[in-house]
């Protein structure tokens, strides 16, 4: 399955990713040769750095390391194809605008029959590959517009409302792991993982979908010891980590299936389903 991984913080954050060491972290390597892909907000609207192929593979690589994305939202995808061919307009994450907002949307799972679906089609907001992950987003996004279109901006009651109406849709469907953005806050569902047995791979293991680490930094400077991960701490702030799985022996908080967070500024604003 894919890899998901996002930060919200209460002040911008750097941080950098060594792709190719990062994928590991699933116990699942050779799998994830389908793409990778980074966002970050810079304001309301967002940074895309993304390829179809293996990271270990790519020429980006190295620009990757040594950039330094400094950011209060960042979200990254790792990819391994269960819909659509293994192309750059399949790849993860997937944005589109709204209300004069940059929506962004990363998914682990396997979602049956909704791209061919009728129900779940827009005129609006049509995908651009054959993922079922970009077509639930298309959906969402549908979903958002009844709100968005107002005059007003919509609270925060009215997002998690149709954000977690749609994310308990497409639980019906199949596997939904998802992470979304509207540059203001993060909402993150988790349903569940479901894993090859290392020792007998006609056996399936199922894990918790995400996983939650909260740090409340006080010190000057903190850096994060996460293989594959740099993480920079400047100033004292609020961080939390969201990852499909946790990535050091910190206290990392597995989420319950069909469980809903809202994230704003490093804190966990709201949650629902527990």
């Amino acid at each position: 399955m894919c890899e998901l991984f996002a930060i919200s913080s209460s002040t911008p954050t750097e941080i950098s990713f060594s792709l190719d060491e990062f994928s590991k972290h699933g116990g699942l390597t050779d799998h994830h040769k389908h793409g990778w892909g980074i966002a970050y907000y810079q304001e309301n609207a967002v940074k895309i750095i993304k390829e179809a192929h293996q990271a270990s593979d790519s020429l980006c690589l190295d620009f990757i390391k040594d950039y330094k994305m400094k950011s209060q939202i960042i979200m990254s995808h790792i990819r391994y194809a269960t819909q659509g061919e293994i192309s750059y307009r399949n790849t993860q994450p997937f944005t589109r605008e709204l209300g004069g907002r940059e929506h962004v949307f990363i998914h682990n799972g396997d979602l049956k029959c909704i791209v061919a679906n009728p129900k779940y089609l827009s005129r609006r907001f049509q995908p651009v590959g054959e993922t079922d992950s970009e077509a639930a987003f298309c959906y969402l996004m549908t979903q958002m517009s009844a709100i968005w279109d107002a005059p007003e901006v919509p609270s925060l009651q009215q997002r998690l409302q149709v954000f977690n109406y749609f994310a308990l849709e497409m639980q019906s469907l199949g596997l939904s792991n998802f992470i979304y953005s509207d540059s203001e806050y993060v909402f993150v569902f988790s349903d569940k993982r479901e894993v090859k047995d290392k020792k007998d791979k006609n056996k399936t293991i199922t894990l918790p979908g995400l996983h939650v680490l909260q740090r409340s930094c006080q010190r000057k400077s903190h850096n994060a010891t996460i293989q594959g991960l740099s993480l920079k701490h400047e100033q004292s702030k609020n961080v939390v980590l969201i990852s499909s799985v946790p990535l050091n022996d910190e206290n990392w908080k597995p989420l319950t299936t069909g469980q809903s967070l809202v994230f704003k500024a490093g804190k966990i604003i709201t949650s629902v389903g527990v």
